[in-house]
């Protein structure tokens, strides 16, 4: 297992993964594209053919890796403990794969109803026609989550926080219940919030931590790529599952995400600090009927961030007292200088999405919300704080002008 635990976090983020045989002598590891790799006598032929698929530095053929691919996964396999990390072309592809990589037809996975709306999805189409079974359950769960499991489940999948409702879980809960029940289930966790920087998902005992790296271990927008790190039990079937499913990333944007490594703590601290500061901020509004930002008292869950996280990022919602109609919507949504609206977030810009209560209520199986208004998402860039409070401060008064208009 890869341990990188005698160096502070800043460090280990530099100094990873720029062995020389990665770097060829250059400060960065080599863009090396290839999809033949030339094997210079039939002994190494037969040599490269009989090593495990699953050593991650082995030169054999490009949809298994060349020397960008090898440096990225060691820098993600030590960045959270693991031992080894699968790459994948998005989060999504990340997300399938893992879960695809432990089930079979007649099976039953265990999801949090507060997941990423794309793995809902990929649940009710995709592993439903492969005769897979879903059960959602409440985040809040903690150990009760036992009475869930049955004979058939496979896999538990955790997202802390949870997309738009930001609920923190009780992971080492949810999992001391879960291994008492069946000491050989699987548990997932989506961990992109964290960039595995703020959670260290392996150290509490979670098989494979999921990211999506299209946000922060990028942090520039311009790329989309997935990684699973699993510990040892799961890793060798994650592997070889995700191989033989062609599951791969372009050179490219593996040197691209791992150049964005080299800043991930930087950029995360000033995200946790600007998102902070506005939270803080839109917690005295009275417009404001709630903010969900974990590290706030009263988010949901929020005994456990203190409990299991080292820090926040850039991502949280908040709710507004009043269900926006469409007109209010267009104002406030059509005129901020420096939100803009996009899907994503974790790049260096601030965006802003919004979810009224009953798109809500489409995507969260079995659960009742506990607000009628419109909840806004919220990604805090790295842009001047002053300049995103008044932005926010504007959309405010448009949203009062068009109460007063209509």
């Amino acid at each position: 297992m890869t341990k990188n635990k005698d160096k502070k976090i800043e460090t280990s983020l530099i100094t990873t993964a720029r062995d020389e045989k990665y770097t060829q002598g250059s400060i960065n590891p080599v863009i090396q594209r290839a999809s033949s790799l030339i094997f210079s006598s039939y002994k190494k032929k037969k040599q490269a053919a009989i090593i495990n698929n699953c050593a991650q530095d082995n030169l054999f053929y490009g949809r298994k890796g060349t020397l960008t691919h090898f440096a990225l996964k060691k820098a993600m396999t030590e960045l959270e403990n693991g031992v080894g990390c699968a790459l994948y072309p998005c989060g999504m592809a990340a997300i399938a794969n893992s879960i695809l990589s432990f089930v079979s037809a007649g099976d039953n996975i265990l999801v949090t109803n507060n997941v990423y709306e794309p793995t809902q999805k990929f649940c009710q189409h995709i592993l439903k026609k492969l005769q897979i079974s879903t059960t959602w359950f409440n985040p809040l769960i903690s150990e009760d989550i036992s009475h869930l499991i049955k004979e058939n489940t496979k896999i538990i999948v955790l997202e802390s926080p949870g997309s738009i409702t930001m609920e923190i879980q009780d992971i080492p809960g949810i999992i001391k219940a879960a291994r008492r029940k069946k000491p050989d289930i699987v548990i997932m966790l989506d961990n992109t919030w964290s960039a595995g920087v703020f959670l260290k998902a392996l150290d509490i005992d979670v098989d494979i931590s999921i990211q999506s790296g299209t946000k922060y271990l990028t942090g520039h927008s311009d790329a989309m790529i997935g990684t699973a790190v699993s510990n040892e039990r799961c890793w060798e079937q994650l592997c070889k599952q995700s191989y033989l499913m062609g599951q791969i990333v372009d050179a490219d944007t593996a040197y691209m995400t791992l150049r964005g490594i080299r800043t991930l703590h930087l950029r995360l601290k000033q995200h946790e600090k600007n998102a902070l500061q506005i939270a803080k901020w839109l917690h005295t509004n009275p417009n404001v009927h709630k903010v969900n930002h974990p590290a706030l008292p009263g988010s949901k869950g929020h005994e456990y961030f203190i409990r299991d996280f080292t820090g926040s990022s850039g991502l949280f919602s908040f709710i507004l007292k009043q269900k926006l109609n469409s007109q209010q919507l267009t104002n406030y949504l059509d005129n901020f200088k420096y939100f803009r609206m996009a899907y994503s977030w974790g790049g260096f810009e601030s965006l802003i999405l919004i979810n009224q209560p009953e798109e809500l209520m489409n995507i969260r199986i079995s659960e009742k919300l506990d607000f009628t208004g419109t909840l806004v998402r919220l990604h805090i860039g790295l842009e001047n704080i002053e300049d995103l409070i008044d932005d926010l401060y504007n959309g405010f008064k448009r949203i009062e002008g068009s109460s007063k208009e209509t």
